[in-house]
This record gives structure tokens, sequence and C-alpha cells, in this order.
């Protein structure tokens, strides 16, 4: 059996040759190690009427019964300090039945440019603080904090922009701080992504329905074929329970038992439908152009005028992107404040000559799909193989023989809510990069954000430290591996997406990702502050432009320009 192999027990009796003694001992070590294992997922879900439901299976000989590992004292207490790290500002609870009054409501709300310390002037190099003001649909201030909200700075003429970073003062306040980074006007522009009182709806949500993203599996076997649910969580019920718990990254995956087929008969993962339940109204917290994704206006100036730097001013560059933007857009070029400077590779020839010689592997959502079929596209001697792989989901394989080019893409395991995918092509990041050679040569780009919205944090962390198990082993055994980590992004939100796919959810993603990444030997594209820096429309796929940045930024991480 290989590390990657799936547990598929379903459950059975015990002989009678077994005595009552043996059974009683073997039973008792069944549900101490089960207690064990899924302590730490129960934890998050104990007052809530979700059901977690274990593996409801009784072990053959030799065979173990607990297939989701535990977290290490080390990871346990990692996860910990992520959750407290993200802690978002506590957001009032609402009232029954809701009404909109007092909900924030971007339209009478007012952000206020801060005077220059001193009354001075704007220099490149300087800080530009913004205070903004929230108020209700009534005109009343707020009194408590937890909007989503983002800021950008930004000059259309220029095609200049950055991100803004936003401080929550927890009493209806707020401050944007830019960092002044080219000579000419700057526009202030600070957006309502959600009222804090939708932030409560989205934490209910992710608490007492982690499961509203259906999933299902066909089982088949000769002229029998069934359907049944899966997820990670599944809610109670007599059915029996098909346990697909990966024995290498412990990451939990169950399906219901089909009535007439063994649970090996399982041929494909797809994703079903969404069904998630609202109180009366609360709807109405998300309606695009109304109370999410809706500019703030100013209440005097809009902008500045930023002078020239001034002598002995410091050089804004952010080796911590805590502190700071990582990068800004100017003339619609990214240019970096920390890391590789980016090398804008514009036509096909540097490009395949940065790729010559290289093995490029691909993980994780469409989002990084979007650059396979970037490449592709841009790469006139880069020929993909038809594998007969449906468009979504992959496993795509391109070559460029002369150049000596390979480029991979494969989708990540589940949650991926994607078209019939077969079993044998649904693997997990952290397995396949236990299978990659890895060295100088080799190129390893994964991104997995998108498709975890719609669960308790927990599971994003769980496979998340997975995956840095994974990227370790590879750098230990092959250190000249390039390994390089897309972000999530900001995306448009119709409502049907806004419930699962939040930019909040994103953004508390994003956060842990970085965290959870930082120290190693990688390099992150910053998606989203690309995205948010930049004119063009947020969307889950970036528009064209965006990603021929992301890729010259990627280009630049395998190809670094060589000091002297």
């Amino acid at each position: 059996m290989t590390l990657r192999a799936r547990k598929t027990q379903e459950v059975t009796t015990y002989q009678p040759q077994y005595g009552a003694a043996r059974i009683f001992f073997l039973l008792t070590v069944i549900v101490l190690i089960c207690v064990l294992c899924f302590i730490h997922i129960v934890e998050f879900q104990k007052k809530e009427n979700l059901t977690i439901i274990p593996p409801r299976v009784v072990p053959k000989k030799h065979h173990d019964v607990c297939t989701v590992q535990p977290l290490s004292p080390k990871e346990d207490l990692e996860e910990k300090l992520l959750l407290e790290s993200i802690a978002w500002p506590e957001t009032p609870p609402l009232p029954t039945p809701l009404s909109m009054n007092e909900t924030s409501y971007p339209a009478k709300s007012t952000f206020t440019i801060l005077p220059q310390t001193g009354g001075g002037q704007w220099h490149v190099g300087d800080k530009l603080k913004v205070l903004i003001k929230m108020c209700d649909f009534q005109g009343h201030s707020k009194k408590s904090g937890g909007d989503v909200l983002f800021a950008r700075l930004h000059n259309p003429t220029l095609g200049a922009g950055v991100a803004g970073k936003v401080e929550d003062h927890l009493n209806g306040s707020y401050s944007a701080v830019f960092s002044l980074l080219w000579e000419g006007s700057a526009w202030v522009e600070v957006t309502l992504v959600h009222p804090s009182e939708a932030v409560t709806v989205l934490r209910r949500l992710n608490s007492e329905q982690p499961d509203r993203v259906i999933f299902q599996s066909l089982f088949y076997s000769g002229s029998i074929s069934e359907t049944t649910i899966c997820n990670v969580f599944l809610r109670s019920t007599e059915q029996p329970l098909c346990n697909y718990t990966d024995l290498h990254t412990g990451e939990p995956w169950f399906c219901f038992k089909p009535k007439n087929l063994n649970c090996d008969t399982r041929i494909n993962h797809s994703k079903r439908e969404v069904k998630q339940n609202l109180k009366a109204n609360e709807e109405k917290l998300f309606q695009l152009g109304v109370n999410m994704k809706v500019s703030i206006p100013a209440s005097g100036p809009a902008s500045v005028t930023v002078l020239p730097r001034q002598k002995g001013q410091a050089v804004v560059n952010s080796s911590n992107m805590e502190s700071g933007p990582s990068g800004y857009y100017y003339k619609d070029e990214w240019q970096t404040l920390s890391g590789a400077k980016v090398q804008q590779l514009n036509t096909p020839s540097a490009i395949t000559q940065c790729l010559k010689g290289k093995v490029v592997h691909l993980y994780g959502d469409s989002t990084i799909r979007q650059w396979f079929e970037y490449f592709n596209g841009a790469l006139p001697d880069l020929k993909e193989f038809d594998l007969h792989s449906h468009k979504q989901n992959g496993l795509f394989m391109a070559m460029d023989i002369p150049n000596n080019i390979l480029m991979t893409f494969r989708c990540h395991g589940p949650p991926f809510r994607c078209h019939p995918v077969p079993i044998s092509e649904l693997r997990y990041i952290a397995n396949e990069l236990d299978n990659v050679i890895g060295g100088t040569n080799t190129v390893v780009i994964f991104g997995i954000w998108a498709h975890f919205g719609s669960y308790p944090m927990e599971v994003y962390i769980r496979r998340l430290q997975s995956i840095r198990r994974a990227v370790i082993r590879l750098l230990n055994r092959s250190p000249g591996t390039v390994v390089i980590i897309r972000t999530a992004n900001p995306k448009a939100l119709p409502s049907r997406v806004s419930l699962v796919n939040s930019d909040w959810y994103s953004l508390q993603n994003d956060k842990v990702l970085r965290a959870i990444f930082k120290g190693l030997n990688v390099h992150l594209v910053d998606a989203w502050e690309m995205v948010l820096a930049h004119h063009l429309p947020h969307n889950l796929h970036p528009q064209p432009p965006i990603i021929k940045n992301m890729i010259n930024v990627l280009l630049s991480y395998i190809c670094p320009i060589k000091s002297g």
C-alpha cells in the first residue's frame, strides 16, 4: 500500500472466533484512538447542531481504525496562535426581526484625508493617513468596529496604484495608511466590502453550516451505479459511512455508503449544489451596490499632490509585508518593494529563455490553472498534450521539446468544487510534492484558497500545515528547488458567491497562508495586493493585464537578475 493509499473500509462485524475479552479490549482501543484523532475537529463544532461523523468502521485484522491524524503539540499550539492572530473584532448580534436601520451604510459614511504633520506638504516616501467614519442607514455614527474595508491610493493617468493598510479602532472609526510612492496626484479610494453585521452572518454560516457546499461521488460496479453525498463534515443519519481520509496527510473526507455497493467502487468526485439557510432579511446585508463592495465618499478633498522625495528621505522598502505594501503599480507595471526586482519579460522568446531546461509543476485551484493557460497561450513552442482531461480539472501537460521545457497542472484534492473528476486524478498537494525529485531546474508553484471559504479556519490550517511539511521535505532533499506560492485575491461578489467565497473569508485565509510559510525559502506572488491596487474590477480570475504582471513576478523568482 502506498503512502497515498486511501482507507475505504466499511461497516463490518467481528467474527465469532473473537473472544469477549478480546473484543472488549479492541473496542476500548478503537474508542480511545478515535477520540484523540477527532478531538481538535470536534472542539470548534461542539456548541453547534452539526454532527461530526467519525468513521464508523470496525477494523479488520492488522488494519488501523482512525485515519485522521491528530495535530502534533507544536502544530496544535500554532493553530491556536494563528486563530488568535486573525481574530476579528466582535460584531453585533443581529436583532430578530432584522432591521437595516442600524447597520453600516457606505452612502452615509465618510473618509477624510488628515493633514500632513506640521501642516506641511506631502513628498514621495511620506505616509498619507485617512480617517474613516462609519454611519448607519439613519446617518448615526456607528459605535463598534468589525466592518470589512479595503483602501487604495491611485493615479489613473500614471497607471499607478498601491494598497493601503486599514486599522479598526473598534468604535466605528478606522484609519487607512498609504505609502506615497510616486510624484503627482494620488487619489484615495475606500470601499466597504461587508458591514460588520454581515460578518456576523458569515461567521455563523461557517460554524453552523460548513457542509453547505455539497459534494458527491459516483459509485459504479457492473450494471449498478449510485451517487452519494460527500464532505469533510456530514450530518448524522443511519446511513453507513465510507472513510476516505488520506493515510499520509491525515486529510479527512467522507461519503455516505451506497446502499448496494462497496466503498471501493467510488469512481469520481464533483460539486453537487450549494444549500444555505439565512434567517429573515439577512440577505439584505449582502446587496451589491448598496452595502457590499461600495465606495465610501470623501468628506473633503479625495486626493493630494505628492512632491519629489526630500533630501535624506528614507526609501520605502517593505522587507516585512505586515509593515507596508509589498509593491505598487507604476505605468501599469508592478514594482516590488522587497525581494527580486521584477523583470518585464514581454516576448515569448524572453519567457522561453527563462524557462529553458526547466520542469514547472503547478498545483491548486483555477487561479493557478489560469497561469498554466497563460503560458500555454503565450509560448508558441509550448505544445499541450491532449490527455482528454476536463478543461476545468486537469491533469494538463505541455512540452517545448526544442527548449526542454515541461509544464504540468493538477488540481488540489477535496474540497475541490468541480465537474466530475476521476478519483485517480484527485490528489493532495502534499502527496504530489513528495513525488517531486526537485533540484535547480525544478519549479513548484501552488495556490490553494478559493475552495475553503465555507469551512471553519481549522480545516484550512490543517491543509496548509500538511503542505508545509511536504515543502520542508522537498527543500531538505533538493535545496535548489524554486517554490512559489500564489496568495488569495479579492473578487467580484454576486450574492451567490458572497456567502461561500466572501472576500472576508479570503482575507482571513490569506493571513494564515502568509504566517504558515513565513521563514521558509519560498516566494510569494502577492495576488492580494496586485488585484487590490489595480484599477480593474476585482475578479476571482484577474484580467489579463494583472495576470501578465503576476507572470513577470513569477518569472523574476525563477530567473532573478544576477547581482554584479
